[in-house]
């Protein structure tokens, strides 16, 4: 397994994956433009196109979540390499998503848009949520890690948390009488928080007391 997870081509098939939903909702619109009817769009499109751009962010969300409990469970270190490209996914939906939004149904008009924002709470609670995952895709790169350093990178990115959180509360909040998607991606944050709760209450190893032997350079390793 590690070998598979290790290759640039099941990378590279992972990101095509990714890149299906919006391949999918982009051809519907296409036809719809086309021949002004397509049936997957429903009446509303630019509400499906809404919906269907959200449950696509919490996903991305909740794998990327994911990634830390099925690596240490697993015991699948290369299952690492993937958290970036998952979290990126989840940012670039979320761009499409607030696009669709701000574009179709507000006509870029801001101070329309910022009246949603103060009157109706799912469109603060969302806003939010994307205002928290923007510098997350910003700070992704290596070099910001440099820049800030582990540390503080580390506490940043765990924002995503609460974007996610945030993702349930607003999709909770927007449908109203059916919740039964965002409870379903409620119940799976709170056991992946669970899970990560039990990771940070393990007691850390204990060094043994023995003194180490000296060890030549060809034998050094390094650790995490």
């Amino acid at each position: 397994m590690g070998k598979v997870l290790s290759s640039r081509w099941t990378k590279a098939a992972v990101f095509v994956l990714c890149l299906v939903p919006l391949g999918l909702i982009g051809y519907r619109v296409l036809v719809l433009a086309q021949t002004g009817y397509e049936p997957h769009l429903t009446a509303n499109p630019i509400e499906y196109i809404t919906h269907f751009t959200g449950d696509w962010i919490m996903r991305f969300l909740l794998i990327c979540l994911a990634i830390t409990p099925l690596r240490k469970l697993g015991n699948q270190p290369k299952l690492a390499r993937y958290r970036r490209m998952f979290g990126l996914f989840a940012f670039a939906y979320s761009c499409v998503h607030f696009t669709t939004w701000f574009w179709f149904d507000k006509s870029f008009n801001v101070s329309d848009m910022w009246a949603d924002i103060e009157k109706r709470r799912y469109i603060t609670v969302g806003m939010a949520g994307f205002l928290m995952i923007l510098p997350l895709a910003i700070t992704s790169t290596a070099g910001w890690v440099r820049r800030m350093g582990f540390v503080k990178w580390q506490r940043l990115h765990r924002l995503i948390y609460f974007a996610a959180l945030a993702g349930v509360i607003h999709y909770y909040w927007l449908v109203k009488s059916d919740v039964r998607l965002p409870l379903m991606y409620g119940a799976i944050l709170g056991i992946l928080m669970l899970c990560r709760a039990a990771f940070w209450l393990e007691p850390a190893p204990q060094k043994s007391a023995a003194r180490p032997r000296a060890t030549t350079p060809s034998t050094v390793t390094l650790r995490d």
